[in-house]
């Protein structure tokens, strides 16, 4: 329970100074919501009243303040450009970008996990080093230059995928899933890299444990002493990253959400600011900051999960 309330507790503290720091920010914008709203030729007297009729001459501090009020009851406000409730825009924009966030990790794991054990067994093999000089210029490469590189081979060149658009699910699976293969693998050729890295390296030094060794001496097969009795004690650092990395794409996939005309939230999030919504930024940012600390919330349950000791260590530290 202390352990609970001390995460809560930091969730709570991450939330507020992003959500203020981000105010602040948006609020020293050069840009004018309501010069946007009037439009160009309007007087500086209809801009005057659009300003009072939103509560822009208010201080920021006291507009923030309302919002986090307004936040506390679960409103989370009205968008200053198209009058729609922040919580629908953010409702009809998350599904996009949480399948998008878990297509990737989903074709990442799938990299990671089997390479990284194979060339975990057999370290400085021929295998390993080409699988190693093949990861090493992934890495290298920014998700936008995969993303450009996979839209012109498999799009423009080969035409077996879409470049661009977004097929709702209940529209159809197949046109759903065929949309997100792009983007989905535009991040995940990027992210198993690090995870394939991480497993590989935990792996060869558990393999060098005793335990390991009497495993070996009792016969067992390899697949089983990788899989049962080394896979589960190597696997902190990689859950670790992995969570870090879901967390970063909740609003750091807003790139490909662009390149490929995706309406999730990085988009929805990079039009409030040039259009300089601030009830929307805010709204985005909030999601955006509780995820990545929930994400992190997770991990440290998936600790106890993996190592006993840690969930004992929880209980009575």
């Amino acid at each position: 329970m202390p352990h609970i309330l001390g995460k809560f507790l930091h969730l709570l503290v991450v939330v507020i100074a992003v959500t203020a720091l981000t105010y602040i920010m948006v609020e020293r914008m050069p840009a004018d919501i309501a010069a946007e709203i009037a439009g160009h030729n309007a007087t500086p007297e209809e801009r005057m009243a659009i300003r009072e009729r939103l509560g822009l001459n208010e201080p920021a501090m006291t507009r923030y303040g309302k919002w986090v009020t307004g936040v506390m009851k679960g409103e989370l406000g009205e968008s200053l450009a198209s009058r729609q409730p922040v919580s629908e825009a953010i409702r009809s924009h998350l599904p996009v970008t949480l399948e998008l966030i878990v297509l990737a990790q989903l074709f990442a794991l799938l990299l990671a996990l089997p390479i990284g054990i194979v060339t975990a067994w057999r370290p400085g093999s021929l295998l390993d080093r080409a699988i190693g000089t093949v990861a090493f210029g992934l890495a290298s490469l920014p998700a936008y230059a995969v993303a450009i590189g996979l839209v012109f081979a498999f799009a423009l060149r080969l035409k077996w995928l879409p470049a661009t658009g977004y097929t709702p699910f209940a529209e159809g699976m197949a046109a759903n899933i065929r949309g997100f293969l792009l983007p989905a693998g535009s991040i995940a050729l990027v992210e198993w890299v690090v995870l394939m890295r991480v497993l590989r390296s935990d792996l060869i030094a558990t393999l060098s444990q005793d335990f390991i060794l009497l495993a070996r001496c009792k016969g067992l097969p390899p697949w089983r002493i990788l899989l049962t009795h080394a896979l589960r004690p190597s696997c902190f650092t990689f859950v670790t990253i992995l969570g870090m990395q879901t967390a970063s794409l909740v609003g750091g996939a807003l790139i490909i959400e662009l390149i490929f005309s995706l309406p999730g939230i990085g988009r929805l999030l990079v039009t409030a600011i040039f259009a300089q919504d601030y009830p929307v930024v805010q709204g985005c940012v909030l999601l955006i900051a509780v995820g990545y600390v929930a994400i992190n919330f997770l991990v440290d349950v998936m600790y106890g999960l993996l190592d006993p000791r840690v969930r004992r260590g929880i209980k009575h530290g």
